[in-house]
């Protein structure tokens, strides 16, 4: 058995551990073979010599992400023990993609938000797929508010299956507007983090933000915009067909999905799958796969989607 100390001496004890060392309760049960004893600004461990140089590298990347995104949440520390450095290496988790409301500096968080980050700025098409909870719907709405802002497209469409009304919404009460905002209201809590109430409401107005079920797609050519087509497992093979066909001059298409949680009817098939695998070697198409690790919800929605999966 040996023992470590590291001094903590000049490190924020509250932003690493957590209020009532919360987060180093978290450190415990990742290395559950090591005796892990917080006194004052010092750290004692006692194990296996492998088993502390582990944690001390992760104590490090802990610390590094604290430095680089002033917070560290226990899903950014189970991010960093299943990813390690690869969190902290892609310069581009610098980048303030918007400064939402208050002040919020909205960046890509993991290293698959990054890749979206990376692909759009590369390509036209973007398909982001993976879980609930990894950010891959609010990281795409980021990128359309952050190419609006800059006057790279001169309009927002986000579009969504409505697929419990199967698309036909006239028995549901209210305006088109109270009809559709039930499955449109993702994208609008997006929208109120970044833009100004007053500021989105003038956009939506004008015609500048666009929010439309998909079905309203049809016919139309989407130019000088950003599109997004969010929850793209709940298309069917002939709509995914109509989206993608409906790109035009000067746009940047991002494609969500999560293809475990299709809420088709049963004679339906999800078009997405056979989308994905049709276009996969298409250059100017980039497909980004997110995982448990990007989620960013609370810790217990990662340990939901392992328990799932397995």
């Amino acid at each position: 058995m040996k023992e470590k100390l590291i001094d903590l001496t000049g490190i924020n004890l509250i932003d690493l551990f957590g209020a009532e060392e919360k987060r180093l309760k978290v450190l415990k049960d990742y290395f559950p073979k090591l005796k892990i004893v917080l006194r004052g600004n010092e750290l004692k461990i006692i194990g296996d010599d492998i088993e502390i140089a582990r944690l001390t590298e992760k104590l490090e990347l802990f610390i590094k992400h604290i430095d680089k995104y002033q917070s560290l949440t226990v899903g950014n520390m189970e991010s960093i023990m299943e990813e390690g450095a690869e969190v902290l290496s892609d310069s581009s988790g610098d980048e303030v993609l918007v400064h939402g409301n208050g002040g919020m500096r909205i960046k890509a968080k993991t290293v698959n938000q990054r890749r979206m980050v990376a692909a759009i700025d590369k390509d036209d098409m973007l398909f982001a797929i993976g879980p609930a909870g990894t950010g891959k719907t609010y990281t795409a709405v980021a990128l359309a508010v952050r190419a609006l802002k800059q006057r790279e497209i001169k309009r927002i469409i986000l579009t969504r299956p409505a697929v419990e009304a199967g698309e036909h919404l006239g028995f549901l009460p209210g305006d088109l507007k109270e009809k559709l905002d039930p499955y449109l209201q993702p994208l609008y809590d997006a929208l109120r983090d970044m833009i100004p109430p007053q500021k989105l409401e003038q956009y939506i107005e004008n015609g500048d933000i666009q929010i439309a079920p998909l079905a309203f797609m049809r016919g139309r050519t989407l130019d000088n915009a950003f599109v997004i087509l969010d929850e793209a497992q709940n298309a069917t093979q002939s709509q995914m067909k109509m989206f993608l066909t409906r790109m035009g001059k000067s746009a940047k298409f991002v494609i969500t999905g999560d293809v475990t949680q299709i809420d088709l009817p049963k004679k339906e098939h999800s078009g997405l799958e056979k989308t994905l695998y049709t276009l996969k070697d298409i250059d100017g198409i980039s497909i980004v796969h997110l995982s448990g690790s990007d989620v960013i919800r609370h810790h217990l929605v990662k340990k939901i989607i392992k328990a799932f999966e397995g």
